[in-house]
């Protein structure tokens, strides 16, 4: 619990921090949201299996053509997944999370993939699983919904990490679509952190492996540690790069870093992947000022 609780705090202490080095940085912060939207695109989309590279997301996004064969869908859920992330800046600051919320970015998200589901819940009979998990009857699913939804609003005196956590792990263990339940809730996932007052996150591809763990410990105890371990972190990273790049250091490489400092790159490296140092992975690379 202690070591939960520094978490907490942690990122209270960069809130603000970030809210004090923000003010009169509007185009700042907005140059590095729009940089960040392929990223975002790139880790959800891979996280589902996606082929394409950070690089191919990229020129797809800029409308240039790719080097190879990529499939239509790879490049319609590139496209429509950056329209959301976009989109959610200031949809988030308008209007409360709900069924309709969720279905409105469900329905862009699939628009020109499968559109005869997008936009909708599992009907009657339309059942999904993923690995041995089986989504919850499509009948119940608008119900246990609004219970999760309710839930998340009503525990305003619980961390942030521990309402978000449980709510994506309840979220992803209902799976309410026939497909995109992975990208809605991690999207989801940024709605309410900008709605609530924080940055937005991305859940590395590289953190894949300890990302579905989360879901099996849901599912076997019901509990949300691991999950607040990733969305912890995934916030302390944001949080690091926003602060660094608003108080006008110079970004380098965590290996320059070590170099210049005279420093153990293994040491810091491991401290980094941590959080326990103010670096940051953009473009996946660890990076931090000086």
């Amino acid at each position: 619990m202690p070591k939960v609780l520094n978490v907490y705090s942690k990122i209270n202490k960069l809130r603000e921090k970030y809210y004090s080095l923000s003010i009169g940085k509007e185009a700042l912060l907005s140059v590095i949201n729009e940089a960040e939207i392929p990223e975002q695109v790139f880790n959800s989309n891979a996280i589902e299996n996606s082929t394409l590279t950070l690089e191919e997301t990229e020129k797809i996004l800029l409308q240039i053509d790719l080097d190879r064969y990529a499939s239509e869908r790879e490049i319609f859920e590139a496209k429509n997944l950056a329209k959301i992330v976009f989109l959610i800046d200031q949809k988030a600051k308008e209007e409360e999370i709900s069924l309709s919320v969720i279905l409105s970015l469900h329905k862009i998200l699939l628009t020109g993939i499968r559109d005869e589901i997008a936009g909708r819940f599992r009907k009657k009979g339309e059942y999904v699983k993923v690995g041995s998990h089986i989504g919850l009857d499509p009948e119940l699913i608008e119900e246990r919904l609004k219970k999760v939804i309710i839930e998340y609003k009503s525990n305003v005196s619980e961390s942030i990490i521990k309402r978000l956590a449980k709510f994506h792990l309840s979220l992803e263990s209902i799976h309410p679509f026939i497909d995109g339940n992975g990208r809605i809730g991690r999207v989801m996932n940024n709605y309410i952190l900008i709605r609530e007052g924080y940055v937005p996150i991305s859940i590395k591809l590289i953190d894949r492996v300890k990302y579905y763990e989360a879901f099996r410990e849901f599912d076997d105890k019901g509990e949300t540690k691991i999950m607040e371990e990733i969305i912890g972190k995934a916030l302390c990273n944001s949080y690091y790069k926003r602060i660094t790049y608003l108080e006008g250091k110079e970004v380098v490489s965590l290996l320059e870093y070590a170099k210049r400092k005279k420093l153990s790159y293994p040491n810091l490296l491991n401290k980094a992947k941590r959080q326990t140092i103010e670096a940051f992975l953009e473009r996946g690379s660890w990076k931090i000022g000086i």
